[in-house]
């Protein structure tokens, strides 16, 4: 498995086994370590949806991250994969080269910008079926080359799919900076503690765990504890 260590990346991926295991407070986690570390960080979510309902993960690491840049490529108003919402909008989606150009331009004015996908690796994200693993290749290229960090939970069927997901990275040459439990439950039970034993096991290093509830925190212990929850990936 192509893992790396040593210094974080001045592009980070952040991408998911599935949706809802933990994407966007890992990725406000991520952007509030490095920002306590000195460094100047944006966050872009090249497709956001799921707007008419409340949805916003751009506003949501601003809630928890304070001075961070943060943008959204698109924003759509169904909460459906990104073709779909963008179908029912009948708008026509930025193409991955256009994402991987404005990821480019924010990492010529700070240190770190970290990127965070939507739903899986896999999903696509514009209409020629392009992925966040396909704008993460887009970005290799040889002066920028990104990092990415797999999301995954700790809840059964975790395995398998956190399994697939390195295998499709592997595949494409990715480099990857590890594995973090995107919600690790307070009270985990047999399987979750199997699970986790499991996942600390791979020789891709489990780097981080943001526990259960760390969503609820206010702003400044947020960021206070995201150094702690991620210690395995952002150096003291």
């Amino acid at each position: 498995m192509n893992f790396a260590s040593g210094d974080i990346p001045s592009v980070i991926v952040v991408t998911g086994t599935d949706t809802g295991v933990g994407k966007t407070v890992t990725t406000a986690a991520l952007a509030a370590a490095l920002h306590r570390r000195g460094r100047t960080v944006a966050v872009y979510k090249p497709v956001q949806t799921g707007s008419a309902h409340g949805d916003s993960d751009i506003a949501e690491v601003r809630r928890l991250c304070g001075d961070v840049t943060a943008h959204a490529g698109t924003v759509l108003r169904e909460p459906l994969a990104p073709l779909p919402a963008a179908e029912f909008d009948r708008i026509a989606l930025p193409t991955v080269a256009e994402h991987a150009r404005r990821v480019r331009e924010l990492a010529r004015v700070h240190d770190h910008v970290v990127v965070e996908g939507a739903g899986g690796l896999l999903v696509e994200l514009d209409d020629s079926g392009a992925t966040i693993a396909d704008l993460a290749q887009a970005m290799d290229d040889g002066g920028t080359r990104p990092g990415v960090v797999v999301v995954t939970r700790a809840a059964l069927g975790t395995l398998n799919h956190t399994a697939l997901t390195l295998e499709a990275l592997e595949r494409r040459g990715l480099r990857v900076l590890g594995l973090v439990l995107g919600l690790r439950p307070r009270q985990p039970g047999l399987a979750e503690r199997g699970n986790i034993l499991r996942l600390a096991s791979w020789d891709v290093p489990l780097v981080g765990a943001i526990p259960e509830g760390a969503p609820l925190l206010a702003s400044e212990e947020f960021g206070a504890s995201s150094a702690v929850w991620l210690a395995g990936l952002v150096p003291a």
